[in-house]
């Protein structure tokens, strides 16, 4: 859930990239808002291409001492990757090449050098959930739902199965890696995904709250205290997890799901 501009006369606006709206705010607090809301904030070749560099900005920007991330419209906070725009690649190779783009945006959250929060304002599947593990903090409005729905189509959530076990513990990153089922903010809280879950129209107010309260506290401070809470992050298993998640991107099964997704069918697994 974006902030309407009549409601945000302190922001001041800033370079934004494709596919984001980016504002800074008076007390420090900066909102980058992923702005496809007629795809369900679905992660473009685009995103992960630009949220490294759009994140750049903000640590350059002396202005910044907190960067919230949300979705644009009422609905979704992201449904993952854009199912389209995986399917014009056919080989390993040019998965293993999305893949690492992939993983490196999401790295590029854990080493941002100020906190990064994420507003789940909806629909958070796939890398929508992944980009919530990647995440400082997490508020999650009532509305929110987390879901790794990568075995309907016959993949794996690669970044998800190795920040998981660090945040939410190996059970639960179990039940929601393997069953796809959804989770709701409140779960979400309880588990130790989300920090808060609140009722939906507070949201933002309560990210802003958290945001605001962190930027004023000494930023280098808060700088080193992140570095050095996430200074093991992105090590064991990620190499592998890419090369699982890019050989089963050319199976069989992941080829019917997609195609079943863009044809709103059900999908059929053989097991190949």
């Amino acid at each position: 859930m974006s902030v309407p501009s009549s409601e945000r006369s302190d922001a001041a606006s800033v370079e934004a990239l494709e596919p984001f709206t980016a504002e800074v705010r008076d007390d420090g607090v900066a909102i980058l808002t992923i702005d496809r809301p007629d795809k369900q904030n679905a992660m473009s070749v685009a995103f992960f291409e630009n949220l490294e560099p759009q994140l750049d900005i903000f640590d350059a920007d002396d202005r910044v001492r907190v960067v919230i991330i949300t979705g644009a419209g009422e609905e979704a906070f992201s449904a993952g990757g854009d199912i389209e725009s995986f399917l014009i690649m056919d080989d390993v190779a040019s998965y293993r090449r999305r893949l690492k783009l992939v993983f490196d945006a999401f790295h590029a959250v854990e080493r941002c050098e100020v906190p990064v929060i994420a507003a789940v304002n909806g629909v958070a599947y796939g890398g929508g959930t992944e980009l919530s593990l990647a995440a400082d903090l997490v508020i999650a409005s009532d509305r929110a739902k987390f879901a790794f729905r990568e075995p309907v189509m016959g993949l794996m959530p690669g970044y998800g199965v190795v920040r998981g076990p660090a945040v939410i513990g190996p059970q639960w990153t179990r039940y929601l890696a393997l069953s796809a089922n959804p989770i709701d903010g409140a779960t979400a809280e309880r588990i130790g995904l989300a920090l808060r879950c609140v009722p939906h129209e507070q949201l933002m107010d309560t990210a802003i709250e958290v945001a605001a309260g962190i930027a004023r506290r000494a930023p280098l401070s808060v700088r080193m205290g992140k570095a050095f809470i996430n200074r093991t992050q992105g090590a064991p298993g990620l190499a592998e997890s890419i090369e699982a998640t890019a050989l089963l991107f050319t199976t069989q099964d992941h080829k019917n799901a997609a195609q079943a997704f863009l044809d709103k069918e059900r999908p059929t697994f053989e097991g190949r």
